[in-house]
Parts: structure tokens; C-alpha cells; sequence
């Protein structure tokens, strides 16, 4: 069992950088693939990011592409994500998850992920 709490949304002007973090509790943290889901209002939760459990490997959404980064610092159990270049577009809720399985690399697919924070606001003014 994992319990993740997201924080460092707000409300920023386009163009403006956010970096998001999510602290895990449990001993286990640094045996989850990782990911950043989003979700805007009346649409699907879509994947953002995702990092495997050691770190080395990481996954984007197309649109995310070098201009958002996933990072983690296991002594820390937490996960982060750096958005920068933030457009109107990137306006949701922004959720942290994790995959208990051993993978090597991390899924896209929000339905691979077991445990879920409650989400961060993150919006963009034009």
C-alpha cells in the first residue's frame, strides 16, 4: 500500500514553468514506476509522464514532449514534474500514480496504475 499526496499546482500566466511534486509514504516507493496523469474538465484523464522504478527510463505524451520532465529522488520518496512553455491547454487537474509491478518501463495506459493521489490544480492564464 502506497499513499501519494501532490502538491505545487497554482495558477499561472502562459509561457510561466510549475514544477509539481508527489510524496509517497511506504518503504516500497522505490520498487513503483511512477506516472503524472491530467485531467481537464469534461475530458478523459490522459497520461503525462512516467519513470520507471530506478529511474533511467522515462516515458511522455507527445504533446509533454521536451517540455515537461519526471524526475524522482528515491531517498526522498518523491516524484516531480517540471512543466515549462505552460499553455491555456495544460489547464486540469494534475494526478500522481504509481504501478507496483516491476517494470522496466514505465505504462501509459491509466488503468496499469493501483494507487492515486487526490490531484493539483494547475491553471493557465492566457
Amino acid at each position: 500500500q502506497v499513499q501519494l499526496v501532490e502538491s505545487g499546482g497554482g495558477l499561472v500566466q502562459a509561457g510561466d514553468s510549475l514544477r509539481l511534486s508527489c510524496a509517497a509514504s511506504g518503504r516500497t516507493f522505490s520498487r513503483y514506476a511512477m506516472g503524472w496523469f491530467r485531467q481537464a474538465p469534461g475530458k478523459e484523464r490522459e497520461f503525462v509522464a512516467g519513470i520507471s522504478w530506478s529511474g533511467p527510463s522515462t516515458y511522455y505524451a507527445n504533446s509533454m514532449m521536451g517540455r515537461f520532465t519526471i524526475s524522482r529522488d528515491n531517498a526522498k520518496n518523491t516524484v516531480y514534474l517540471q512543466m515549462n512553455s505552460l499553455n491555456p491547454e495544460d489547464t486540469a487537474v494534475y494526478y500522481c500514480a504509481a504501478d507496483p509491478r516491476p517494470r522496466v518501463v514505465p505504462m501509459s495506459s491509466r488503468y496499469e496504475y493501483d494507487y492515486w493521489g487526490q490531484g493539483t490544480q494547475v491553471t493557465v492564464s492566457s
